[in-house]
């Protein structure tokens, strides 16, 4: 059965700026992605299938009118989920609190909600909002790293480095893994309170500290002396210095140097520069409000830390401040002294003390290829359509 990982317009527009340009089961959380998990907890064929303008990068063209199982692409597996989804007849769906977790059918009938709903009572796992990554994250590492790692063998830990905990868990499985042609010299690694993952070809240089649980995936480097504490992971050829806590990267986003960085997600093609420093706790300790996209306005949550969210192709400049929970959208570009409004409308350029601008889109379009071209990347022209669409709506987004 073809099984299709959906995105709501409320899912989309709650995960903004984040889902801008990806759909939500693309979101990295914990070692893997979404489509990721269920991939391996359901196996079959799937497809995404997100909001319209990213239907022809993410898409899989038309749908087809035969059964097909369609499951809420912000929904984390557990192994009691998946059952109660496998046994799902045509025409019924499985229904938590309002929200359509699953439902077999036809395309036409989901589009329709021609369906007879069952409600699941047990507790599930959701990417409602942004915070949800970070939030999250620690749990998933710890769920993602025995089934990675499941019968396999990790390279051994060079001997110029200090393990704190047990390198095994009770069972005799290890705790710490490293892919072929990963490197760690010199560096204390703690794993007391989780398990530690290395993806291929990633590296910790000498004189770091890093806490579990964390993931390192491939090709991404943590700098000397970094200090690195437990619910981070850093997705493919990211590149992170000085201090982070309980923080997401996407892929291909860079925090390289000294500056501290906690209860974030950070998208891809981002760079914070040096000497950054985001509060992620207010100084009167209080609840959290953070901007949301789809009501227009700070929404209260039940946090006492977050740090800042950040879309794709975002930039900020050395010693820049941040706020407890800013969120800046697709293609910011920060500089300059003081501390910004803790809500960044996409494509802003500038600064608090001198006002900010809109970058065109061809300014955008030749700092992207500037910096993708360092991986040997370069924005498709698909790419190129779905940023033109995100720079059209970005202005019903302006506070």
């Amino acid at each position: 059965m073809n099984i299709y990982l959906t995105d709501s317009e409320e899912s989309h527009l709650n995960l903004l700026p984040l889902s801008f340009t990806r759909p939500v089961a693309d979101f990295r959380v914990g070692i893997s992605t979404i489509i990721e998990k269920w991939q391996h907890a359901l196996p079959a064929h799937y497809s995404y299938l997100p909001v319209d303008y990213l239907r022809e990068k993410f898409g899989n063209g038309p749908l087809p009118d035969e059964t097909a199982l369609f499951l809420n692409g912000a929904l984390l597996p557990d192994p009691d989920l998946v059952r109660h989804i496998s046994d799902l007849k045509p025409g019924n769906a499985l229904i938590c609190n309002d929200t359509v977790l699953a439902f077999c059918g036809t395309a036409e009938q989901f589009n329709k909600r021609d369906w007879t709903a069952t409600e699941y009572s047990a507790d599930i796992r959701i990417i409602k909002y942004v915070f949800d990554v970070f939030r999250l994250n620690p749990q998933m590492i710890e769920e993602d790293f025995p089934r990675i790692t499941a019968n396999r063998e990790s390279l051994p830990l060079h001997p110029s480095n200090r393990v704190i905990g047990d390198l095994c868990f009770a069972d005799g499985t290890p705790k710490l893994f490293i892919e072929e042609g990963a490197e760690i010299f010199a560096s204390t690694i703690n794993l007391t309170d989780g398990p530690i993952y290395i993806g291929r070809n990633a590296e910790i240089m000498e004189g770091c500290s890093v806490r579990g649980p964390l993931a390192l995936c491939d090709n991404a480097k943590i700098r000397m002396g970094a200090k690195i504490y437990g619910g981070c992971t850093f997705g493919p050829y990211c590149k992170v210095g000085g201090e982070i806590d309980n923080s997401v990267m996407f892929g291909f986003s860079n925090k390289a140097h000294d500056g501290y960085l906690g209860n974030a997600v950070v998208g891809e093609w981002c760079n914070i520069g040096a000497g950054v420093n985001a509060s992620n706790l207010k100084n009167d300790y209080s609840k959290i409000r953070i901007w949301n996209y789809r009501t227009h306005t700070f929404m209260r949550t039940d946090l006492q830390f977050c740090g800042p969210i950040m879309g794709d192709h975002t930039k900020i400049g050395v010693n820049c401040m941040l706020n407890t929970a800013t969120v800046l959208g697709v293609g910011v570009n920060l500089h300059g002294a003081g501390f910004p409004r803790v809500f960044v409308p996409s494509f802003s350029e500038g600064s608090p003390t001198t006002g900010f601008s809109t970058v065109s889109m061809k300014k955008f379009h030749d700092i992207a290829e500037r910096v993708m071209s360092r991986r040997n990347l370069r924005l498709t022209e698909v790419d190129t359509k779905i940023m033109e669409k995100v720079y059209s709506i970005a202005s019903q987004f302006k506070h």
